[in-house]
């Protein structure tokens, strides 16, 4: 007999970590999709506006994907890199290739927070120095390492770290001191900051600075065109290494480029990839420049990752990308669901701001009137959406900002469904904290 949701979800609670979060008052089992739908265990159909945190990125069921998956489980699932591994080579030459980064080289890991690790790692040895820069409000991942240059108090649960880190701005326009200001002047602002930072909270050795080009959990935050280029000059002047995380910003999600550093006319020494590139198998990676990434004094394998299984199915996943030209209907979409967001839902008081670049897209939810973060309201929009028929994600610092970042295949009438669908969620929101506000008035 099947086991209904509500008893699983207690199985779950038994078993498995007060910490690990679920989404909605009634967690779902998602047990089945095809292309932008998923199917809970009650058999409801969903339309997917978050793709498992942005890692269904050519949707489900995808028969290419799944032939080659399936062609390389019935050959082989595991060697180890002991050993060569064809799909592994050939995925590696094609991430070169479109890196940007001249000769660059790549290492496989099984996980976003894996390639974190190894990008620290590389740069943390080549500088000899354990002293490491980043953003506040960023997310780099669970582990300790990754969780040491994490800004975000709410995924962040301990001060102790093997790393030696110092915050600088991020680009959050909305919350920053520095908001009011033009995007140039924000700029400068920020670079006058970052300097201070590293004249006066380290001993000048610093080993690199890792960055996301839009933070991710931390509510798709979006700075102005130029930012880290405006930044990496004064990390140049000091010999500091750059880490772009591009495990949610990757492989054309953003629409107008490929890479999110590319928005700042830079290269970076090192890239983080991971989710996109596997479409929901478990493969991540650092690409970097080849004397940087050779600069590793000891021998190493990865027991996981590159494994032919992962490799191959990356592999046909990134050719389903490049021959969709995915990237371009990423922007394409995409700016279609924030000019519809904007022109709908753009008066409501609840909405503190619209912010984004393709398919990652965040809706900022406040209190009438201020810039006081609402969760609550955010939570009603989650469960509303779901009623509706549409699953989107949620993050930011306050667990206050909608995230919707739809696999980037999804079609205009899909975008134009969900779209309905969110537009009346924000609505109802905006009717209840108004309804709120004015209880409170003659309360008072």
């Amino acid at each position: 007999m099947t086991t209904s949701q509500s008893e699983l979800l207690s199985r779950h609670r038994k078993v498995m970590p007060s910490w690990l979060s679920l989404y909605y008052d009634e967690p779902l089992e998602l047990v089945s999709g095809e292309g932008r739908h998923v199917h809970d265990s009650n058999g409801t159909s969903y339309l997917d506006f978050f793709g498992g945190i942005l890692t269904t990125s050519t949707g489900y069921n995808v028969p290419e994907v799944v032939d080659a998956i399936r062609e390389q489980a019935g050959r082989m699932l595991h060697t180890s890199t002991l050993y060569l591994i064809r799909p592994m080579i050939e995925l590696a030459e094609r991430i070169s290739e479109l890196s940007t980064i001249s000769d660059a080289k790549v290492f496989f890991v099984s996980s976003g927070t894996e390639a974190v690790e190894t990008a620290l790692m590389i740069s943390c040895s080549a500088r000899s120095s354990n002293q490491v820069l980043a953003l506040r409000n960023s997310y780099h991942g669970r582990s300790f390492t990754a969780m040491s240059v994490t800004g975000n108090r709410s995924w962040s649960s301990s001060s102790l770290s093997p790393l030696n880190v110092s915050y600088v701005q991020s680009g959050n326009r909305l919350r920053s001191p520095f908001g009011q200001l033009s995007d140039k002047e924000f700029i400068n602002a920020c670079v006058r900051d970052l300097r201070d930072v590293i004249e006066t909270t380290t001993s000048g050795d610093v080993a690199c600075m890792i960055a996301e080009p839009i933070q991710g959990v931390g509510g798709f935050i979006v700075p102005p065109d130029g930012f880290f280029g405006a930044m990496k000059k004064v990390l140049d002047e000091y010999g500091i290494l750059f880490i772009s995380d591009e495990v949610q910003t990757g492989w054309g999600r953003t629409g107008e480029h490929f890479w999110g550093f590319q928005a700042h006319d830079i290269q970076p020494d090192l890239l983080t990839f991971a989710k996109g590139l596997g479409n929901g198998l478990a493969i991540g990676g650092v690409v970097g420049r080849p004397e940087l990434v050779d600069s590793v004094r000891a021998n190493s394998i990865s027991t996981f990752g590159g494994n032919p299984l992962s490799s191959a199915g990356a592999l046909a996943n990134l050719n389903y990308i490049l021959s969709h030209d995915l990237q371009r209907n990423a922007l394409k979409v995409g700016n279609y669901l924030r000019d519809q967001l904007q022109t709908r839902a753009g008066d409501f008081d609840v909405v503190g701001e619209i912010r984004g670049r393709g398919l990652m897209i965040g809706v900022e939810l406040v209190e009438p009137g201020s810039l006081v973060p609402n969760s609550l309201a955010a939570q009603s929009v989650l469960e509303a959406c779901r009623r509706g028929g549409v699953l989107i994600g949620k993050g930011g610092l306050y667990n206050n900002v909608l995230r919707i970042a739809p696999p980037m295949s999804v079609t205009m009438d899909e975008a134009a469904t969900a779209i309905e669908v969110l537009t009346e969620a924000l609505r109802d929101a905006d009717q209840a904290v108004q309804g709120h506000s004015a209880e409170t008035r003659i309360l008072v």
